[in-house]
């Protein structure tokens, strides 16, 4: 049993809570008196009211019971919380030991673990890649869901709960069956892991605990998100996955994975595997050389999946926004009907990439549902209705490479001109002003030179100018993964010089494309927390009710997950 589970239930046990006034023999003496001449002048309504406190007794004890246990639950949550908290590393992400550091660890692991045959039982879907691999694989995922199969998902980061990271049957693991498969995992490593075998580093336990949970609830199919790179990654445990795919290639994680898109690509072909079918997304043709010669390295054919056309949905909208994700949408359409075929369902897999799709596979397609990824919430607390006409609106998504920067740009230009041409009452129709707002920040390990050019370039050239530009640190910053996130209480334990430099950098953009005020406190804004830069958006939204307030999350998914969960509180 869990430390936590153990105090929990001595504290139930032993500290049931009395009220002391109620057992003064003063105040007994009293009631009984009372009760009394109760009985003996209404007999009827004494009985009755005895029998109510009776059971109101009960009913309260009960109550009272259902509080101690969900906040013992609440108790051993965070204490879980903390323990992975423990597992992640203080090495930056740059370190050059992070390159397959010490990944033969992982076999010791999985044998700790007995997960051996369970994962080569385990009918996987891999995918790796730098753009849109965690949307391919909620659109697999949704596709054979839709067919009927009972599905397991493993996707990163989370933005707002860790278990968001592992679904099954499209749904968030629940804390009972999560903290059950945890502490399975947690105490076996601990018991046998040493100096010279070391707990698992954070995403590894992850993963590990990813493959329990998955075997453990008997899942037809595993689909498998790629955390970085793709040979040394954890998940790449998986021996013999039934499909493997590439989503869209590009410049992330450069200090780890390599300096040119060959190299890059080299990394993420390293989750093909002899004899396992692979497919690719589009790529750039330096990222495609490097996939084909690892493919026929190990003697298998490396197949192109075009992307969908609106026609094969058959009129119906893809369930993640953005026209980029008809890209991700013809990747997860190939995984899912060779999954189909070799697992013998041939009858249900397209008879062709020209006609529409089986209705299984497009209900699955415009069923997808990932938070972070193209989304529009409109805030709560300002706005009367749901409405993305509303006076404050946030449009987040968690692009952090230049290529997804550019596509996040196109997104954010496309949805808030049309929300402008198609006001939602009359009284928006008269509102002749919107603000459009960037709220950013990006890991220092990334180069902003290479993030905000690309942003700004594509918003101008669709029409879009941003009014004003925010930058703040990340809330989970300060606390990994707690539920009580909250930054330092006093304003000199921040270090802003990271959001100070990329304020500079924004205002040097400005200057040199001549759209400079002068003055950047007209153009930009460094807080201190996100707290306070939500609470200042909302004042002036507050304010300016015929002005529509339009912000734009983007530069990391850690920083979109904080957004989230304030505006959601």
């Amino acid at each position: 049993m869990p430390h936590s589970g153990a105090r929990g239930a001595h504290r139930g046990a032993a500290g049931t809570t009395t009220n002391p006034f109620l057992h003064h023999p003063a105040t007994a003496a009293a009631a009984a008196r009372t009760r009394s001449t109760l009985m003996r002048s209404h007999p009827p309504l004494a009985a009755h009211l005895l029998l109510l406190s009776s059971s109101t007794r009960r009913a309260m004890a009960s109550t009272a019971a259902v509080a101690r246990a969900a906040g013992v639950a609440a108790a051993e949550y965070e204490e879980v919380l903390g323990r992975l908290s423990s597992l992640i590393t203080q090495k930056v992400r740059a370190h050059s030991g992070n390159r397959g550091n010490q990944w033969g660890l992982m076999a010791h692991y999985v044998k700790i673990l007995d997960l051996e045959e369970p994962i080569a039982r385990m009918k996987v879907i891999h995918v790796a890649g730098t753009k849109g691999k965690g949307s391919t694989c909620t659109f697999t995922e949704s596709i054979l869901r839709s067919c009927g199969f009972h599905t397991g998902l493993f996707t990163s980061p989370h933005l707002m709960d860790v278990r968001e990271r592992f679904r099954l049957d499209g749904v968030d693991i629940s804390e009972e069956k999560f903290l059950k498969y945890f502490w399975w995992c947690w105490n076996k490593l601990k018991e046998k892991t040493d100096d010279d075998i070391p707990m698992p580093a954070y995403f590894r336990f992850l993963a590990l605990l990813a493959f329990k949970i998955f075997s453990a609830e008997q899942v037809d199919v595993a689909v498998l998100e790629v955390g970085l790179g793709g040979k040394f990654d954890a998940t790449n445990v998986v021996e013999a996955p039934v499909v493997c795919g590439v989503s869209s290639l590009g410049y992330d994680h450069m200090e780890i994975l390599g300096n040119t898109l060959g190299e890059i690509a080299g990394e993420k072909a390293g989750i093909f595997k002899k004899g396992v079918p692979a497919y690719t997304a589009p790529q750039q043709e330096e990222s495609m050389v490097a996939l084909k010669q690892r493919a026929s390295e190990l003697g298998i054919s490396l197949q192109v999946a075009d992307p969908l056309e609106p026609y094969h949905l058959k009129g119906q909208h893809l369930g993640l926004n953005g026209e980029h994700q008809y890209i991700n949408a013809g990747l997860a359409v190939a995984l899912a009907s060779t999954w189909l075929e070799k697992q013998g369902h041939k009858d249900r897999i397209p008879l062709n990439r020209t006609d529409p799709l089986p209705d299984h596979f497009i209900r699955g397609l415009s069923n997808a549902c990932l938070q972070g990824r193209a989304q529009i919430v409109p805030d709560s607390q300002v706005n009367s209705g749901e409405s993305i006409n509303s006076s404050l609106v946030f449009y987040l998504d968690g692009a952090h490479s230049p290529e997804s920067m550019e596509i996040c740009a196109k997104w954010f230009s496309h949805v808030t001109n049309d929300d402008r041409r198609i006001p939602s009452s009359a009284e928006q129709s008269q509102s002749s002003k919107s603000l459009k707002i960037l709220l950013f920040n990006c890991m220092s390990v990334r180069d902003p030179m290479r993030l905000l050019p690309h942003l700004l370039d594509a918003s101008t050239q669709n029409g879009v100018y941003f009014d004003l530009a925010l930058f703040v640190p990340n809330q989970s910053q300060y606390n990994k993964l707690g539920s009580n996130t909250s930054a330092p209480a006093e304003p000199e334990q921040i270090d802003l010089s990271w959001q100070l430099s990329l304020q500079t950098v924004w205002e040097k953009l400005l200057q040199d494309k001549g759209i400079d005020s002068g003055n950047s406190s007209d153009t930009s804004k460094v807080f201190a927390s996100l707290l306070p830069a939500i609470e200042w958006l909302r004042k002036n939204a507050e304010e300016n009710r015929s002005t529509s307030f339009q912000v734009l999350v983007t530069g990391s998914l850690h920083l979109v997950g904080d957004v989230l969960r304030l505006i959601n509180k």
